[in-house]
């Protein structure tokens, strides 16, 4: 076994194989980037080496400068961990030349399954079963559209040297061949340097069901349980199961067959994933091989019970797998999903920025965090801005979903957007509680999960926002309470913060500006029930009586609703009849005059005005500028065009995606900012459209006319 272990990548999976490692008596190298100097995993490792810039190809995928850091360190192996090297052919084989293991297959089995047409061949003859389609060589435009119109429509475009989407595109029919072959074209070289792209048949309705292989020197090769991982957004995995819900055992054992089959056609050694599309009759096809560990290992080891770093490790350094096929044991049910930095209701564009207030759910038997970050950290926008795994496992699938609810409400982050509420509306919905699903989920239910399911627990925005204000008193008045300590005067008027008025009850002003950019200006009328403040508060037509009490970083809080309408009179008899009285612990973060409120899996939050006027703008010309960092791509138009109202008019990439920017109105284009190539920053101004007017016809024209 090695006594120490050179990490070439970054984030929660360098800090998950520093923790195997450790365990094993192994010591660790870490590496790290400029954005990466204060970054956990580094903190975590034994020792640390500086690779350059922050961005990618100045850091972390400079394999030879990792050769020799792995030399000069005493390193006996680097694992790879996902993305960068992880499955560079030749990477594999420079560590192998510098008598430095890989902890991974071989240079010649990642070159096998690099290319998606050459594994399909491989594959064919091992007859694992292929999806029909085109996986030739020959690439030029008149044939790829003759081959698409032969296999017939739907069909997929997928670059054949891809991964994670990129480079992949469904076409419903002949119109739309050729801009989606030039499209996936670019996306292909750009991710990966090869415009090379395969075709083939689209199945409908398909499930995405992938089997952990792992083989060793000696010839040995099982399969470790299946996973589905058929809730996906762009072809990128959002939550992934095991076992696969639904499938028998003769169809498991069909397709883990197959699974060895596949690696061994490559003698392959080490993890590895086989991927399958499964249709509703049960046929399945082989679509890819994954050579390395993959983002959703965690759930397969839950439920066999088994370190897969572990088993990298050991077999790596020579050894034999630790269980035979049939020692293999399935136990119980396990869920990961994926929280990332990124807006759901902004088209998931990816967010960068500090983790201002960060509280993962307990960790237990029933519930793995693995995270790469800590509180106060940076989502940079130079990597994938994953900021953690959430896994949960129990006996069986419906308790181990419920963790996963559970753990999502418990699950709190502030600084910048993220997705948990979206996980949390995908875990509830009642197709996937009952396993009724396939690729097209998230695009079939995507309205429904954008939205917090309405529950009889879920808090309406109204009640959000009253408790919003609710926070905002207590926080005033807890704030006044120590700032008269502070004066060594505790009975001080201006200790207090009652809004007293002589004759009338005590009113509160409090303004918050909203997500929608939306000032709220709220009015509260205090009074005094046995001692403690209760708070009025008219909103719509609903009344609001609220209590409360903060306490650390949690609002105490009770509130009630009457839906009459609100008395006018500032009167303190005015009387409410309490309905509905609800007791909630609401967490809240704060950093300046930003709080967040965190219920169930929703995060609410605001900004506290200090007499402040934002003026609202909506300013359609926004639409123009970069909704992130990114390169510019193409010119979709030329100056002088006219164009519709949502016309794209030129393409930028940002995190290897492309995004097209959109016209905001008929108009004329009248001046492109950015040329192909350029990089642009978040909020700049791409493009200018002049808005159309009718040209007036002179006296002269129009007596030519």
């Amino acid at each position: 076994m090695f006594t120490k272990l050179l990490i070439a990548n970054r984030g929660e999976i360098a800090c998950r194989i520093i923790d195997t490692a450790k365990a094993m008596g192994v010591r660790t190298v870490a590496l790290y980037s400029d954005a990466d100097i204060n970054a956990r995993h580094v903190a975590m490792a034994d020792e640390a080496f500086y690779l350059g810039g922050s961005a990618p190809a100045e850091s972390y995928l400079k394999g030879d400068l990792i050769i020799d850091i792995a030399k000069q360190s005493g390193a006996q192996a680097i694992h790879p961990g996902y993305g960068f090297l992880s499955e560079n052919a030749e990477f594999a084989l420079k560590c192998e030349l510098a008598n430095i293991a890989f902890v991974g297959p071989s240079a010649a089995a990642i070159d096998s399954m690099g290319s998606k047409s050459a594994a399909k061949a491989i594959m064919g003859a091992a007859n694992v079963p292929l999806v029909p389609g085109y996986h030739g060589d020959a690439q030029d435009d008149d044939l790829l559209v003759s081959e698409a119109n032969k296999m017939g429509y739907p069909l997929l475009i997928k670059a054949a040297f891809g991964g994670g989407g990129k480079g992949m595109r469904i076409v419903e029919n002949s119109s739309e061949v050729l801009e989606a072959i030039h499209s996936a074209r670019r996306e292909a070289i750009s991710s990966f340097g090869n415009d090379k792209l395969l075709m083939e048949r689209y199945l409908r309705q398909p499930r995405h069901v992938e089997v952990q292989v792992f083989a060793d020197s000696q010839g040995n090769c099982i399969y470790l349980s299946d996973r589905d991982c058929s809730i996906q957004r762009r072809h990128q995995k959002v939550v992934e199961e095991a076992p696969a819900p639904g499938l028998s055992d003769a169809l498991r054992v069909k397709m883990g067959q197959a699974a060895v089959a596949a690696a061994k056609a490559i003698n392959y050694e080490g993890a590895g994933t086989v991927e399958f599309l499964l249709d509703t009759d049960d046929s399945f096809y082989f679509m890819e091989m994954n050579t390395r560990l993959q983002v959703e290992h965690p759930v397969t080891e839950l439920v066999t019970g088994q370190d897969l770093v572990k088993w990298q490790l050991m077999v790596a350094s020579g050894g034999e797998l630790l269980l035979k096929q049939d020692e293999v044991k399935i136990s119980g049910h396990a869920f990961e999903v994926r929280i990332y930095a990124e807006d759901p209701q902004n088209d998931f564009l990816p967010a960068s920025g500090k983790l201002d207030f960060l509280r993962e759910p307990a960790q237990s038997q029933f519930v793995r965090i693995d995270s790469g970050v800590r509180e106060n950290d940076v989502i940079s926008n130079f990597y994938d801005p994953m900021i953690s795994k959430l896994i949960t496992w129990d006996e069986s699938r419906p308790r181990a979903l419920q963790r996963l609810v559970h753990a999502l409400d418990d699950y709190q982050i502030s600084g910048l957007k993220h997705n948990i509420e979206f996980l949390a509306n995908i875990a509830k919905h009642p197709a996937f509680s009952d396993a009724n699903f396939s690729t097209d989920f998230i695009e079939r239910y995507g309205d429904a999960l954008l939205t917090a399911p309405i529950e009889a627990t879920t808090p309406s925005s109204d009640t959000a926002l009253a408790l919003a204000a609710l926070y905002q008193l207590c926080a005033r008045k807890k704030q006044a309470k120590s700032d008269a300590l502070s004066s060594h005067d505790p009975h001080s008027p201006w200790g207090e913060v009652s809004g007293f008025r002589l004759n009338s009850a005590s009113q509160h002003q409090v303004a918050l500006l909203d997500d929608n950019h939306e000032i709220n200006h709220l009015d509260l009328i205090e009074t005094q029930v046995a001692g403690l403040s209760l708070y009025q508060l008219q909103l719509n037509d609903c009344l609001l009586s609220l209590s409360g009490e903060l306490i650390g970083e949690t609002l105490h809080a009770e509130i009630s609703y009457d839906s009459a309408p609100a008395a006018k009179s500032n009167s303190h008899k005015t009387h409410v009849h309490k309905r509905h009285a609800h007791k909630i612990k609401v967490p809240v973060s704060q950093v300046g005059d930003d709080f967040t409120l965190f219920i169930d899996a929703t995060s609410y939050h605001y900004r506290a005005l200090q007499s402040e006027v934002i003026e609202e703008q909506d300013n359609l010309e926004d639409k123009l500028k970069a909704p992130m960092n990114g390169t510019i791509v193409t010119q979709l138009v030329a100056v002088g065009d006219s164009v519709k109202a949502g016309q794209g008019i030129m393409v930028m990439e940002a995190m290897k995606m492309e995004y097209t920017i959109e016209s905001p109105f008929d108009g004329i284009v009248s001046a492109f900012f950015f040329e192909p190539g350029e990089l642009v920053s978040d909020g700049m101004l791409l493009a200018e459209v002049e808005a159309e007017v009718e040209a007036e016809i002179s006296p002269e024209k129009e007596q030519a006319g």
